[in-house]
């Protein structure tokens, strides 16, 4: 009777405190820098131990961070549920993780990711209302940023379908197919080493995209709403410290955002995914 006593409270314990609070449960953080990181395992965990550290603050429990270089790993540890959390970018893979495997949103990092529609020095085109009928440079086709670009121009007015695009491998190309006039306008993501230098290299922005949630973190639905908003304060309060800010910018980010689950949950529509 005793001991049936004692299986019942540890099993109310459990209930109550989910795993996030059991004793030694190691929780895992997948990370995922996309096609365009160039570190290796030892290296991402390294660079975001702190973050992992600061989501166990949250919740009282060890995260260990473990890498995922390719697509299919990310996917398939969400599938699987190996992964307690996402943080990811390209974006498309956490909104994924919220509408097919039941993941919940944590945060996305700021500032927010935007196409950027550019043009070379000289180039006589003035607006985004200029871009039928020229030649265009995209990523990959099936890259995110591709679709992205495509679906802000969609919403210009200008069917990408319809139009001469030229889709090149990287982003980084795209500047080499203006600079060399294999192409008119190119489209880029915001947050791309090409773009950081763009202009200050004398060439244009032809046009800015609306802004959609960048490098997003979400949640296995085991981690409980409660558990979610504490680590929310946590990922907040960042900026306050030293440390924090060392930690964002180790990550490359500026702060965190918790008020963009709602353009999460429409990202994949807009995507046409």
């Amino acid at each position: 009777m005793k001991s049936g006593l004692m299986m019942l409270a540890l099993g109310l314990s459990a209930l109550c405190f989910g795993p996030a609070h059991a004793q030694g449960q190691q929780l895992v953080l997948g990370i995922s820098e996309g096609t365009s990181g160039g570190l290796d395992h030892a290296q991402v965990i390294t660079k975001y131990q702190g973050l992992a550290e600061a989501v166990g603050r949250a919740l009282k429990a060890k995260v260990s961070v473990v890498f995922a270089r390719e697509f299919k790993q990310l996917e398939e540890g969400m599938q699987t549920g190996r992964f307690d959390f996402v943080m990811a970018r390209p974006s498309d893979y956490p909104a994924r993780g919220m509408r097919d495997y039941g993941y919940s949103y944590i945060a996305s990092a700021k500032p927010d990711g935007q196409c950027l529609i550019i043009v070379p020095k000289g180039s006589p085109l003035k607006s985004i209302n200029e871009v039928k009928g020229q030649r265009i440079a995209l990523p990959e086709q099936v890259a995110y940023m591709s679709r992205f670009c495509a679906a802000d121009l969609r919403d210009q007015g200008v069917q990408v379908e319809k139009e001469k695009v030229q889709y090149v491998r990287e982003q980084a190309a795209v500047g080499f197919y203006l600079d060399n006039k294999f192409a008119d306008v190119g489209g880029i993501a915001s947050y791309s080493g090409i773009a950081k230098k763009w202009e200050k290299d004398g060439n244009r922005i032809l046009h800015k995209s609306v802004a959609q949630p960048y490098f997003p973190m979400v949640a296995h639905k085991r981690i409980r709403p409660d558990q979610l908003k504490a680590i929310q304060a946590e990922l907040l309060t960042l900026p306050d410290s030293e440390s924090g800010k060392e930690l964002l910018k180790r990550i490359g980010i500026d702060r965190f955002d918790t008020g963009s689950e709602a353009r999460m949950r429409e990202l994949l529509k807009w995507l046409n995914l």
